[in-house]
Order: structure tokens, then sequence, then C-alpha cells
């Protein structure tokens, strides 16, 4: 379990995906993109509109259950990318690894581009934007909600300690 959060904004994550599209420029033109679910899908779709890249592909795997990791599994494989060559792979976060190290099996020819790097799975990412600690828990936007809090002034005096 994460010992720290850190809260990714929608603004913060639409700057992120638009530096990581601006360092991809150069690497360019890519075929298509392949989406990583659930996560890399608004980075891609963000990603492909600065690089103008219409041809975009999923990949899906599951691998984890709330904040707990389990066994990798396919539930879609990106059949469009062929092995890869000329393809780029987008995630929001490589965490341990894991994911991006069976999308990487399937596509070796592909180039691996996410948002956030965690120091375990750093190694399996080509570009990534922000290195985040591997005990930070990355709250995206797409999971989190804002929130009223009453201002101090108008909680009950039993609140107030």
């Amino acid at each position: 379990m994460a010992t720290s959060y850190a809260t990714v904004t929608w603004d913060q994550l639409h700057r992120d995906a638009r530096q990581l599209a601006a360092e991809l420029m150069p690497r360019g033109p890519f075929k298509g993109i392949v989406a990583i679910t659930r996560g890399g899908l608004i980075p891609a779709a963000i990603i492909a509109r600065e690089l103008d890249c219409r041809l975009i592909e999923t990949v899906s795997v599951v691998t984890y259950d709330e904040e707990k990791q389990g066994e990798a599994t396919v539930i879609k494989r990106p059949e469009a990318a062929g092995d890869g060559e000329g393809f780029l792979i987008i995630d929001d976060l490589v965490d341990s690894g894991v994911t991006a190290e069976l999308v990487r099996r399937m596509l070796p020819k592909a180039l691996f581009a996410c948002l956030y790097a965690k120091p375990t799975g750093r190694p399996l990412t080509d570009m990534f934007v922000v290195e985040v600690p591997q005990e930070t828990w990355v709250l995206f936007p797409w999971d989190t909600a804002p929130l009223f809090i009453p201002p101090l002034a108008r909680r009950d005096d039993t609140s107030r300690s």
C-alpha cells in the first residue's frame, strides 16, 4: 500500500502530455499509437492530437484491483500494431513495470512513452516526463472528484478541536 499520495489535476495532466508530445516530435512520425487502457487513453488522445496521428489502437492489461497489484492478464491485444514497428505505446504511469514488460514483449519494435515513471519501472520506458517516488500512489483526475469542504467558521462546535 502507498505511503503517500500525489494528485494530478486535469491541467497538469494536459501540460505533461503536451510536453511529452513535444519531446516525441523528433522521433516521429508514427504509424499509430497504442494506448494502454485505461490510464493511457486520455494521454494518448492528447498526444495523438499534438502529433497529428489518427490511428489509435489499444491494449488492455489488468494488473490492479484498487491499490493491490496482481498478476497481469491481457484482455485485448493491439492487433493493428503488429510487432510495433513505427508505433508509439502510451501509458499514464509505469510503476512496477509488470504491464510495460508484457506490452513490450507484444510490441518489441515500438517506442514506449509515459507521463510518469517510478524507479522500478523506469528502465522499461523510453521516455517519460516526471519521476515519482516508488511508495507514492498517483491519483489521476479520473480517479478523484472535487469535494466541498465547509469553512472552519461554519463547522459546529464539536468539530473544532
